[in-house]
């Protein structure tokens, strides 16, 4: 019985590895005539191209007029922008109204107003503490944790485990020379106390208000802030 099975089997070996043989000549062969269709609609494009060198011609200088319409068009914008940002106002009402991760935004651009060009949003699902980070225009980095409170001063008080988070990650991991806390609602006073300890700064309502209502840059708002780097190409 063993040898007819093992009989059987050579027999059928040679079956299969010819099957799978011809499905790979099959395979090859079907690329190969691909590659020589596509082969042969490339040279035809081409010929007909050469022969009719005029629509290279047309094509070009569409592709410059896009061109130079889509540049102008981001230089427009970029100076509407720029115009938006330096009358940028919030009052309390606006901020209030705020989303919070709108809030982080009103923020963002009101650093970008007094100066601080590369000023992003960061905030999110495992920012380590850091919703906005800017370069002011003296080379200080700065990190800001925003605190948005629905409710304005009814809300739920900034308190100092807040400030231990920012404390914890704005310098080590973020590299700041500014640690800022912006909240529209309140702060605790233990919350003050650890924040001066630390080297932290708090942008409670009151200050929020004169910030956001474009007096003065933050940083001629805040006591204690780091002494300027050297000036960058943002001065």
């Amino acid at each position: 019985m063993t040898r007819r099975r093992s009989a059987r089997s050579a027999r059928r070996r040679p079956g299969r590895r010819s099957k799978r043989q011809q499905q790979a000549q099959a395979q090859l062969v079907g690329v190969v005539v691909g590659a020589v269709v596509v082969f042969s609609l490339i040279v035809g494009v081409v010929n007909w191209l050469l022969a009719h060198w005029w629509v290279l011609v047309i094509v070009g200088v569409l592709a410059a007029l896009a061109g130079v319409g889509w540049f102008y068009n981001r230089q427009q914008q970029a100076r509407w922008e720029a115009v938006r940002v330096q009358a940028l106002r919030y009052g309390l009402a606006q901020l209030d109204a705020l989303h919070h991760s709108r809030f982080e935004d009103a923020v963002r651009d009101l650093m970008r107003r007094d100066g601080c060009r590369d000023a992003q949003r960061v905030g999110g699902g495992g920012d380590l503490g850091a919703d906005v980070k800017a370069t002011d225009p003296f080379g200080r980095c700065w990190v800001i944790q925003c605190k948005h409170r629905r409710n304005g001063p009814r809300g739920s008080a900034v308190g100092t485990p807040d400030l231990q988070v920012l404390n914890g990650t704005a310098r080590p991991v973020h590299g700041a020379d500014v640690a800022v806390i912006v909240t529209n609602g309140r702060v605790t006073a233990p919350a003050v106390a650890f924040a001066q300890q630390q080297r932290l700064h708090v942008v409670d309502r009151q200050t929020l208000a004169v910030w956001a209502a474009g007096s003065r840059p933050l940083w001629e708002l805040l006591r204690a802030v780091p002494p300027p780097r050297r000036r960058t190409s943002l001065s």
